[in-house]
């Protein structure tokens, strides 16, 4: 019997078996592969999606604390020159309406230690807003005066621009060595023409 020639078929049909299950094998793990790449691609994505949200998110929380304060600066001046207040009230309730819904939108999205800058400052400003309304409607109480209400604006002012450096460290963009424009005078009032067309980001 010719063992050779008996084999040879089973040889074959081995090599056959073996070329369909190696491009099988080949094909698979190229579809791996690709998932693998769509996946990672569609995690990279979405953080940078994710970073854009909190940008802008940080974008609306500052712009909405600096005219809450420069609300609450002109409400201070107004009351230092005695003038009608009508006009500095109102801008004063807008301003805190729109830091109100713009906060209230952030509390979800903020990282917690910028959520904790923030919470700190949102408070000072309604202490600080508190102080004024007395102040503005005659019913103070001990310890309330424009001098302590200036101090605090001043004290302010500087706790935005810690929460600032707070949220821009988060970002990443904390190294960034771009001089920032100057920051305004608090002991002069301010007017922002654009304050009502600030919406929440968050």
């Amino acid at each position: 019997m010719d063992v050779t020639g008996a084999g040879a078929p089973i040889v074959a049909v081995v090599g056959v078996v073996g070329t369909l299950l190696s491009a099988l094998l080949t094909q698979r793990a190229a579809e791996r592969g690709r998932q693998r790449e769509q996946e990672r691609t569609e995690r990279v994505r979405a953080r940078a999606r994710e970073a854009e949200a909190r940008r802008t998110c940080y974008v609306a929380l500052n712009a909405s604390l600096r005219q809450y304060l420069a609300a609450l600066t002109d409400q201070l001046h107004a009351l230092l020159r005695t003038e009608d207040p009508r006009a500095a009230r109102q801008r004063l309730s807008e301003a805190r309406d729109l830091h109100r819904d713009v906060y209230a939108e952030a509390q979800m999205r903020l990282p917690d230690p910028v959520l904790a800058l923030a919470g700190e400052v949102t408070h000072a400003l309604g202490t600080l807003y508190g102080r004024l309304r007395r102040l503005d409607d005659g019913v103070p109480r001990p310890g309330d005066s424009l001098d302590a209400a200036q101090g605090e604006i001043d004290a302010l002012w500087n706790r935005l621009r810690e929460l600032r450096r707070g949220m821009r460290a988060d970002l990443g963009a904390s190294g960034v060595s771009r001089p920032s424009p100057p920051e305004p005078d608090a002991h002069r009032p301010r007017t922002d023409p654009d304050a009502s067309r600030v919406s929440s980001g968050c």
